[in-house]
């Protein structure tokens, strides 16, 4: 009965859940074991702190922990506090403990409309399960394989490069945000599960399944009442209204991945086209592990679980890598010296096409990753969401509102936290005084106390830990280093407009370069490159 007439629908729902927010939004104050904990100021009813959290660049971070310490209150949207913390014994036992802490539903349920019920969103037994089938498809071995494409698409995009750079003055500009942009979706679309973006083009032609993906996200940007209908699950049972182009979007992405998926099973049968199980990319691989005849019934993925990887794939494997590598690419032009180490060892390498162990066997290009994601993490914020009471151990005490000294932190089920990426990777406490200086030299002896940072790799909590650490981190760190490898070998890198106009910001859940262009900001970081062998 409401089909028709969907703005009274929303009308009705908006009046409600604003009713239900204020209501909660009172209650809290006045009942909440946080009411105490101190904090910045709030700013704003509907946005909270969240614009000063996003503004990198301005040293809010820096600024809040020397004023607050390693855990205090900050105010998310429509004024709902979260506790945002570094401490590293509270997100250790956060992150360890994910069967009390989940992903924040709101951000599960905006996730899931857009790509399924994927790994991203999933938790709990279906979390592990969907997990534990993946994990297959992740390993080095797995990864090693995929090296080829690697290196394939990094040439490529090294001779798009080229080709910009003007014969009589030997050097040219590029766009290494969006280059790195394609380069990394064809990667990601060929390693992934066999499809070929062609982004890289020359001719700018993008086929069906990019545009459809490009909609999804253009188009499915929620509306205001579908952030309440993300906040308040009971709205849920009243109808979204997307537009005919996401429907028609979702039902393209939808068709591809079916055939993808159908394929995959052919091949891993013997029938496919190839006549053989030699597929070797991320859906082939997950849906040979799937198909395991030793696999019980009940601990295999279903289709549309598995279907859901294929758009995962693509957020989770496309942009991370190629912000790090823009990222990688900036360090080196404002810190010349290492850009020089760096080619030196670089180039010291017989073959163009190193092997994954022969790029890991490189000491300063290892080094230089791990520095790079130590100060760049992409994904500057993990958030979660109490479903339960508890109570989280502090490494480092702090003093409440009334002078109240806490070793803990008593925590009410529903509880929003916020644990900042950024701020442990920075923390002077833990890397020593200098912990805002790209200095790859410091990983040859780290610090003591950053060995008690609970991280998957590399004594980093950027990709995260627990259950929930990045599967993929195995595949980001070859991929960008084999585009580091073929890129830097060819090409001396400048920035070509000043330091100054490139600001660290967070769109949304990643850390981009941002310079302003006709007075809107947007994610870019032009270059001047030089080729190597003309200098």
């Amino acid at each position: 009965m409401f089909a028709g007439n969907g703005d009274t629908v929303a009308l009705i729902g908006l009046s409600l859940g604003l009713t239900y927010l204020v209501f909660k939004f009172v209650h809290n104050a006045l009942t909440s074991p946080m009411r105490y904990l101190a904090g910045p100021r709030n700013p704003s009813f509907l946005y909270g702190n969240v614009f000063d959290e996003k503004n990198i660049s301005s040293d809010t971070v820096e600024t809040w922990v020397g004023a607050y310490g390693s855990t205090f209150k900050v105010h998310g949207l429509l004024s709902v506090n979260r506790i945002w913390t570094k401490d590293l014994d509270a997100i250790h036992h956060v992150l360890k403990n994910d069967h009390i802490y989940h992903k924040p539903g709101p951000a599960r349920h905006t996730l899931s409309r857009l790509l399924g019920n994927g790994i991203l969103v999933t938790e709990g037994a279906e979390h592990k399960l969907q997990k534990r089938v993946m994990n297959a498809a992740f390993g080095a071995s797995q990864i090693r394989q995929l090296t080829d494409i690697f290196y394939a698409k990094s040439i490529l995009l090294r001779d798009v490069w080229a080709s910009e750079i003007v014969e009589s003055a030997t050097t040219g500009e590029v766009e290494a945000f969006d280059g790195l942009n394609k380069a990394t979706l064809d990667i990601i679309g060929l390693a992934g599960f066999g499809y070929n973006f062609n982004a890289l083009n020359t001719e700018g032609k993008m086929n069906e399944l990019y545009e459809a993906f490009a909609t999804i996200f253009q188009e499915g940007t929620p509306t205001p009442w579908e952030i309440l209908q993300a906040m308040i699950p009971a709205l849920r049972v009243f109808p979204a209204f997307p537009g005919k182009a996401f429907h028609k979007a979702k039902e393209t992405m939808a068709r591809i991945g079916n055939e993808l998926l159908s394929e995959a099973k052919a091949l891993q049968k013997g029938t496919g086209e190839k006549g053989d199980t030699t597929a070797k990319d991320l859906l082939s691989l997950l849906v040979r592990s799937n198909m395991n005849d030793e696999l019980p019934m009940e601990q295999r993925m279903s289709d549309a679980d598995v279907l859901a990887q294929v758009p995962t794939f693509i957020v989770a494997g496309h942009e991370t890598t190629s912000t790090s590598t823009t990222w990688a690419l900036y360090a080196l032009s404002l810190h010349k010296d290492v850009q020089v180490k760096l080619r030196e060892e670089l180039l010291d390498v017989a073959t163009i096409q190193p092997s994954m162990d022969e790029l890991n066997a490189l000491p300063y290009l290892d080094a230089f990753v791990h520095e790079v994601l130590r100060l760049y993490s992409p994904v500057p914020v993990t958030a979660r969401k109490a479903t339960k009471d508890d109570i989280i151990p502090l490494r480092e005490p702090y003093t409440d509102l009334k002078g109240r000294v806490h070793n803990q932190i008593p925590i009410k089920k529903g509880q929003a936290l916020s644990i900042s990426i950024y701020a442990v990777n920075r923390d002077k406490t833990l890397w020593g005084p200098d912990a805002n200086v790209f200095r790859p030299e410091r990983w040859e002896k780290i610090p003591e106390a950053v060995k008690a940072i609970p991280g998957v790799w590399g004594n980093l909590l950027t990709f995260s830990a627990g259950n929930h650490a990045c599967i993929g981190f195995r595949f980001s760190l070859i991929e960008m280093k084999v585009l580091l490898f073929t890129l830097i070998r060819a090409f001396e890198v400048d920035l070509a407009i000043p330091a100054e106009n490139v600001k660290i910001k967070s769109t949304g859940v990643i850390i981009r370069p941002m310079v302003e262009v006709d007075g809107k900001e947007l994610a870019k970081l032009p270059l001047v490159i030089k080729a190597v062998n003309s200098a």
